[in-house]
């Protein structure tokens, strides 16, 4: 019987792939928009929305810990804590999103944008 992979391996290692995807989510955080190859954005959607509800919804010094173990940068874990918390408080889930921008003149590769959404909910709520 075959059983399918449950995450793409982006054709690496793992040795290499970790870093890769650490660095593009710390990106991500720190940027809140980075241009990417869309195999690469739909790995670290997921993770990024995990490390989004975890800030949001443990305490400080737990979520603290959650957030380090994946993002590379201090001053983006401070903004996870800080920033996120109170912008994506009123929602729960897709903090990401994926738009097509063409392909990569080199290759052909299918490039996106991947970017952080504006929560005009909490905006609208906070002026009223």
């Amino acid at each position: 019987m075959r059983i399918g992979r449950l995450r793409s391996n982006l054709g690496r290692k793992p040795t290499q792939r970790r870093p890769l995807v650490r660095n593009l989510v710390t990106s991500l955080v720190l940027y809140e928009k980075v241009k990417t190859t869309k195999a690469r954005a739909k790995a670290i959607q997921p993770l990024l929305d995990r490390l989004i509800t975890k800030a949001k919804n443990r305490p400080p010094h737990i979520a603290i810990r959650f957030v380090n173990q994946v993002l590379t940068d201090k001053n983006a874990s401070k903004k996870m804590l800080e920033v996120f918390k109170d912008r994506f408080k009123n929602r729960k889930s897709g903090f990401t999103s994926i738009k097509p921008i063409g392909l990569r003149k080199g290759d052909g590769a299918e490039m996106v944008e991947i970017s952080l959404v504006n929560d005009e909910k909490s905006k609208d709520t906070a002026a009223k």
